[in-house]
C-alpha cells in the first residue's frame, strides 16, 4: 500500500516534468507554426493578409497642409528684408484612398502597379475652406529666371513681369497654391508652354509609377521592396550610391523587423530613398508596435554624414556642401529650384534657417516616423512630415528680384502625411495576428509554470515521505 502512495506521487513528478517539457518545447515550435503562418500571410498575391492591405490602404490617409503667410510683404520686395512668416492650417485632404491600378503578377516574383493620384479636401478636419488665402513667394517669377539663365531672355522677362503686374509675392488661394492656377506672367510668355503652376501641378487624376516590387513568394525577406521605379532600378539624379531606389515604399517591410535594423523606403515625394531607426516601442489599439524614426544624420551635412556628399549638388547655396537640412531637388522638378527640408527647418543649420522669421522646430511636431507590426512588418501608423522651399536669388535685370540681398530658400508650405489603422482593421488585426500569438505564448507560461509547480511539489512530497519512511524504521529498532 506504501508503495502506492510513492508511485502516485513519482508519476504526479513525472507528469509535471513532463508538462514543462512540452511547455518549453512549444517554445521553438510555436515560432515555427507563426513563422510559416506568416511567411503564407505576408505574400503579396491575391488571397492573403498582405495583399488585401496592399491594394488598398487598410487605414484612411490624410494630408494635412500649414502654410507660410508672409507678414511684411513690402518690406520684402522694396527692402529685401527677412520675411517674417506666419503659419496657418491645417487644411486637409483624404489621399490614396484608391486601389493600385495595373496590378500584373510576374513570373520573377514580382508586382507591378501604379498609384492613382487623388485629393479630396475634407473641409470638417480644416481650420477654413480652400479659398481661404495668403501670401506667399510668387511661384513663376522665382522660377523663371533659373529655368532662363540667358541675359536677353531675362530682361525680355522682366519685360512681361511688369506688364502682367507680377512681384516676387502674391496673394493666392490654398487651392490655387497647391493644385494650380493660370499665371498672369505665364500667360504673357509669346511661346507655346504651360500657362498653370501649382505646388503639386498637376496632381487629381495623374498616377504615380510603374512600381515593380518583390511578392515575397520565392523569399519572404524581400517582400514589398522595391525592384525597380519607372522601370529602372536607379533615379538618374544623383551620383553613386544617393542614386540608387532603396528598400520598400514605406506601407509595409519585409516581416519579423528587429529593432538593431535599418529600414530603408523609397519617397517619390522628395525624389530619393531614406532610412529610419528604431527610437521606442508603441501601443496603439493594444497592438504593440516599434516606432522608426528618419533620424538627424539623414540630414546632416557630408561633413558630419560623408555618406551625402552624393546629395549635394549645388556649391554655392549649400556653402561648398557644409549646410545641412535642405536637400535640391531641382533635378527632378523640370529644373524648377525646388528645395526639401523638414518642417520649421528642423535639423537645418543656421545658414539655411536664419533667413526667415518666426519658425519654430519641434521634434515631436516635425519628424517623420512610421510605427511598424515587427512580426508582419505592417506599417500600422506613420507621420511623413515635409516642408516645401523655392530657392530665391537676386536677378539684377529682373527688377521684381533686384532687392533681394542674398540667396536663400524661401519656405512656401509644409505637410503630414499620416495614417493611423481604423478599429475594423485593428480588430481584424488583433484576432488574426496578435491573439493566436498572445494565446501560444501564454499556453507556453501556463505549461512550463505549472508542470515546474508540479514537478518540485510532488518530488519534494516524495522525498518527504521517503524521509518519514526511514526516522520510522529507525525509531522501531
Amino acid at each position: 500500500m506504501g508503495c502506492g502512495k510513492n508511485c502516485g506521487l513519482l508519476t504526479g513528478a513525472i507528469l509535471g516534468a513532463v508538462l514543462a517539457i512540452f511547455g518549453g518545447a512549444l517554445i521553438p515550435l510555436g515560432d515555427h507554426i507563426i513563422n510559416k503562418t506568416i511567411r503564407k500571410q505576408d505574400v503579396i498575391e491575391n488571397g492573403t493578409i498582405a495583399y488585401e492591405n496592399w491594394v488598398v490602404p487598410g487605414s484612411p490617409i490624410y494630408r494635412q497642409f500649414w502654410f507660410y503667410d508672409v507678414q511684411n510683404p513690402q518690406e520684402v520686395m522694396q527692402n529685401g528684408s527677412r520675411p517674417i512668416l506666419r503659419q496657418i492650417g491645417p487644411y486637409t485632404y483624404r489621399m490614396r484612398y484608391l486601389p493600385k491600378e495595373n496590378i500584373t503578377q510576374h513570373p520573377d516574383n514580382t508586382v507591378s502597379y501604379m498609384l492613382p493620384n487623388v485629393a479630396i479636401f475634407e473641409p470638417d478636419m480644416s481650420v477654413g475652406s480652400e479659398n481661404d488665402t495668403f501670401t506667399c513667394i510668387n511661384l513663376a517669377v522665382v522660377a523663371a529666371p533659373a529655368l532662363y539663365t540667358n541675359s536677353f531672355v531675362q530682361i525680355l522677362m522682366n519685360t512681361l513681369i511688369k506688364s502682367s503686374k507680377s512681384h516676387m509675392l502674391q496673394t493666392r488661394s490654398v487651392k490655387e497654391i497647391l493644385w494650380g492656377y493660370e499665371d498672369p506672367f505665364l500667360k504673357k510668355v509669346p511661346i507655346s508652354m504651360e500657362r498653370r503652376v501649382g505646388v503639386f501641378y498637376p496632381y487629381n487624376g495623374t498616377s504615380d509609377g510603374l512600381y515593380r516590387v518583390f511578392n515575397g513568394k520565392d523569399d519572404i525577406s524581400k517582400t514589398a521592396i522595391i525592384q525597380s521605379y519607372k522601370n529602372k532600378s536607379t533615379l538618374s539624379i544623383w551620383k553613386g550610391q544617393c542614386d540608387m531606389i532603396n528598400g520598400t515604399d514605406g506601407a509595409s517591410f519585409p516581416p519579423f523587423v528587429k529593432k538593431n535594423q535599418i529600414l530603408r523606403f523609397f519617397s517619390s515625394d522628395i525624389c530619393r530613398s531614406i532610412y529610419g531607426i528604431f527610437e521606442s516601442e508603441q501601443i496603439v489599439k493594444e497592438i504593440p508596435l516599434y516606432r522608426f524614426t528618419v533620424p538627424r544624420a539623414a540630414f546632416a551635412s557630408p561633413l558630419e554624414s560623408p555618406e551625402n556628399i552624393c546629395f549635394c549638388t549645388e556649391k554655392d547655396f549649400s556653402k561648398n556642401c557644409t549646410s545641412a537640412g535642405a536637400l535640391n531637388i531641382s533635378a527632378c522638378k523640370e529644373g524648377k529650384p525646388v528645395f526639401i527640408t523638414l518642417p520649421h527647418f528642423l535639423y537645418a543649420s543656421e545658414d539655411v534657417s536664419n533667413h526667415t522669421e518666426g519658425l519654430s522646430p519641434n521634434k515631436d511636431e516635425h519628424e517623420t516616423f512610421l510605427d511598424i507590426e515587427p512580426t508582419t512588418g505592417f506599417t500600422l501608423r506613420f507621420a511623413k512630415r515635409l516642408q516645401v522651399n523655392l530657392l530665391v536669388k537676386r536677378e539684377p535685370k529682373i527688377d521684381a528680384l533686384s532687392k533681394i540681398k542674398e540667396s536663400y530658400i524661401f519656405p512656401i508650405l509644409w505637410l503630414n502625411e499620416t495614417a493611423t489603422i481604423d478599429d475594423e482593421k485593428a480588430t481584424m488585426f488583433r484576432s488574426k495576428v496578435i491573439s493566436p500569438m498572445k494565446l501560444l505564448s501564454l499556453l507556453q507560461v501556463v505549461l512550463i509554470i505549472v508542470g515546474s509547480v508540479m514537478f518540485l511539489a510532488f518530488i519534494v512530497s516524495y522525498f518527504i515521505c521517503q524521509s518519514n519512511k526511514s526516522s520510522d524504521k529507525g525509531v522501531s529498532m
